[in-house]
């Protein structure tokens, strides 16, 4: 894995490891930065100042001089702070990280392609946030958002695998209402958590129709390729490299590695998992990512490993218009009490997550869920477009990218505000339960990182054993 990947698969761990970092940048100052620190941001100036070098050993897994020293430039360039001396934090997360994956892979923890590509969009779209558009991000970053896609897929992976090993070490934990009662009770004062303001909303979407001639444009290319591959005029990989659209998969000649089922697109899985020749391409398969062709490579036990080339329907501009304006109606229906919102996001709504709970989005967060949001937890064109509405009101059509990376429209309802205010035990018992779960899991991931150092081949250049780590064994 290339150093750049690697500083980013420890930068992004950071923050729900032990949140220890935190992005700050002024909007209105994002121009003026821009300029200030173009130098610094060169890629070739970047490349001449860093060094390599093996600083870090942990088990087979090298941790190099150039990945802390890119992760400190990252910081440095997005107002992050490190919570302590950054030279000994961040190789330290990174050791961390690589614990963590290592009894993943043991422990045979699987992500979906599916969850990586929502972790890659929600990225770009809290990138895009900060800065203001989608161009901007581009000039700041010096890379096309294809290009960002494609470097982040590893990084969020590797996130998302550790994530859900701690979710696995931490899943039995519970607590009682007495020990909730009792923590609070013994809490001082000013150790009292403020819950900052909180709101509950719902939300209507219609997905903009992808006009006919669009889809027969990308099936006719998908033809194409497969009539090449079988004329042998050209591989399957050369083809995936050059014109997928997953860019997860097609740096790697479209290979997705030992896949099970489970861990697929069912429609995917479905054509994958009958093939039986490898040199045979697949029927064109619809997923909820786009249109593919596949080529099995081989099958092992109950996991396939095979390619693919993705290609997405473009949705033009007069769908995104039309969607807009069934939206608006639907609104204005429900605003003359022609039928409510909850009707509406039930029977008229295309968002599958939230149509049964009659819009009502939940929120996934500290390993539970809740229909809460503080508003920078919201998708940031909801939180937009609900931030001053009163609590019942409906809001103006408008145009999000979903958790899939879709292109959707949307109203959304503020269905309740709960304004800042300190805990109190009476209103927010699950918040305090929430505070306390979350110590007694953080507790126990804590120990557990000791208990896995020790168990574990470490080396650290000398420089480093003078650092205060946050977890003890690294200097035996």
């Amino acid at each position: 894995m290339k150093a750049t990947n690697r500083f980013r698969i420890a930068l992004m761990a950071m923050l729900p490891l032990a949140g220890l970092c935190t992005m700050a940048q002024d909007q209105k100052t994002d121009e003026k930065k821009n300029e200030d620190t173009k130098v610094v941001k060169e890629p070739k100036i970047v490349e001449k100042s860093i060094v390599d070098e093996v600083i870090w050993v942990v088990g087979d897994e090298a941790i190099l001089k150039s990945d802390v020293e890119e992760a400190r430039l990252q910081a440095e360039q997005e107002g992050t702070r490190w919570n302590g001396d950054p030279d000994c934090v961040i190789p330290e997360q990174i050791a961390v990280q690589k614990l963590f994956l290592h009894q993943a892979a043991i422990d045979s923890i699987e992500v979906t392609e599916s969850e990586i590509m929502q972790e890659v969009e929600a990225q770009i779209n809290y990138w895009t946030q900060m800065v203001g558009s989608k161009e901007k991000l581009e000039e700041y970053k010096k890379q096309s958002i294809a290009q960002m896609r494609n470097e982040l897929h590893d990084t969020m992976r590797d996130r998302k695998m550790a994530e859900e090993m701690r979710k696995e070490l931490v899943k039995d934990i519970a607590v009682t209402p007495a020990e909730v009662r009792r923590f609070f009770k013994d809490l001082p004062e000013d150790s009292i958590p403020y819950v900052p303001t909180e709101v509950e909303v719902q939300i209507i979407t219609q997905t903009p129709k992808i006009e006919q001639e669009e889809i027969n444009r990308v099936k006719e290319q998908l033809r194409e390729f497969t009539d090449r591959v079988t004329k042998g005029e050209t591989q399957f990989s050369t083809l995936a490299r050059l014109y997928s659209e997953d860019p997860g998969s097609a740096r790697q000649g479209g290979e997705l590695g030992y896949s099970g089922r489970g861990t697929l697109d069912p429609a995917f899985a479905n054509v994958a998992f009958n093939l039986t020749s490898p040199n045979k391409v697949s029927k064109i398969v619809e997923s909820e990512f786009g249109f593919h062709i596949i080529q099995l490579i081989d099958k092992r036990g109950d996991k396939i490993n095979c390619r693919h080339i993705l290609l997405k329907p473009v949705v033009s501009d007069s769908s995104i218009t039309k969607s807009l304006a069934r939206l608006d109606s639907i609104r204005t229906d429900i605003i003359n009490g022609k039928f409510n919102f909850d009707e509406g996001a039930t029977y008229i709504s295309d968002d599958k997550d939230t149509r049964a709970n009659k819009g009502l989005m939940a929120n996934a967060k500290d390993m539970s869920r809740t229909s809460r949001f503080k508003m920078d937890e919201l998708p940031p064109e909801v939180a937009m477009a609900i931030d001053t509405l009163k609590i019942g009101s409906i809001s103006a059509p408008f145009q999000m990218i979903n958790k899939r990376g879709k292109t959707v429209c949307a109203i959304a309802k503020l269905k309740n505000r709960v304004e800042g205010h300190k805990a109190t035990i009476t209103e927010d018992f699950q918040v305090m339960k929430a505070v306390v779960e979350n110590k007694r899991r953080m507790e126990k991931l804590h120990q557990w990182v000791c208990d896995k150092i020790k168990a574990t081949y470490v080396r650290i250049n000398d420089r480093y054993r003078d650092c205060k780590f946050e977890y003890q064994g690294w200097v035996r």
